[in-house]
């Protein structure tokens, strides 16, 4: 199935594709709007919300299930907040959440190509786990490539969250703090997520 038709099958709007969900051209929410609700079990809730934050993080059930069960193992953290923050220091998400890409699919595909420098150095995981004091740049040569091109006019509107910081002139970041779970983008029940697998 694709995104646009899981984003339609879960009645709300990721932003998956960037520019192109704020347009006419989304048609995450036709169906929605003629199609009535049918009440759904606590399952159904649950496997809702699983299906809404892997679509978010565009990640398979295997890669997500992995960091649920992360978050699970650490005793000496809250679950749900600290699975917040394994998804959201992931640096595709942090080179999206910088607006230095228009979608996560596309920081992905930034990050795998090498355009991502990690306190200077290239680093081309996307699931590479960013700690507080990284500092996020793109690659000196890869500044002109075709990812980048209208950068500078996104990013004058364009506003970090709180745990991030950005220097738009030099086009770096760095992570501040650790992300909170009220930070998400979207409202997503993650205690439902930690039910569902605890099933």
């Amino acid at each position: 199935m694709n995104k646009c038709k899981l984003c339609k099958k879960l009645d709300e709007k990721f932003l998956i594709k960037g520019e192109r969900c704020s347009t006419h051209k989304c048609s995450a929410l036709k169906k929605a709007a003629f199609s009535p609700k049918k009440p759904k079990s606590e399952y159904g809730l649950q496997l809702n919300e699983k299906q809404k934050m892997k679509l978010v993080y565009s990640l398979r059930e295997r890669q997500f299930k992995n960091y649920v069960m992360k978050a699970l193992n650490r005793q000496d953290k809250d679950v749900s907040e600290y699975l917040m923050q394994l998804l959201e220091r992931r640096l595709d998400n942090i080179v999206y959440r910088l607006g230095l890409a228009v979608s996560r699919d596309a920081a992905r595909q930034t990050v795998s190509h090498g355009h991502i420098l990690v306190n200077g150095k290239k680093i081309n995981i996307p699931s590479y786990q960013a700690v507080v004091g990284d500092k996020i740049s793109i690659k000196e040569n890869s500044a002109a490539k075709k990812n980048f091109e209208n950068l500078n006019l996104t990013l004058k509107k364009y506003e970090t969250p709180l745990w991030l910081k950005l220097d738009k002139e030099k086009k770096e970041g760095e992570v501040l703090r650790e992300p909170s779970g009220e930070e998400n983008e979207f409202k997503i029940n993650t205690t439902s997520i930690i039910e569902f697998y605890l099933r």
